[in-house]
């Protein structure tokens, strides 16, 4: 078994993280829910919001923790 060292992760890169997770999955189940009750419409714009929010949230990686 290996153990994975997470002392060298900032705690703001850490809620960061947690953040955008929850935004990017969120609007991904929210968007297949609206798409099984026939409200395509809306489905899709929370399907582009994940993906705008996953870029987002890779630009902001790039920019501050790297």
């Amino acid at each position: 078994m290996s153990l994975v060292d997470v002392s060298s992760v900032s705690a703001g890169l850490f809620i960061l993280g947690v953040v955008f997770l929850l935004l990017i999955f969120g609007l991904l189940s929210l968007g297949i829910l609206r798409m099984f009750q026939q409200h395509f419409k809306f489905g899709w714009i929370c399907f582009g919001g994940a993906v705008v929010s996953f870029a987002l949230f890779m630009w902001i990686l790039n920019k501050w923790y790297l």
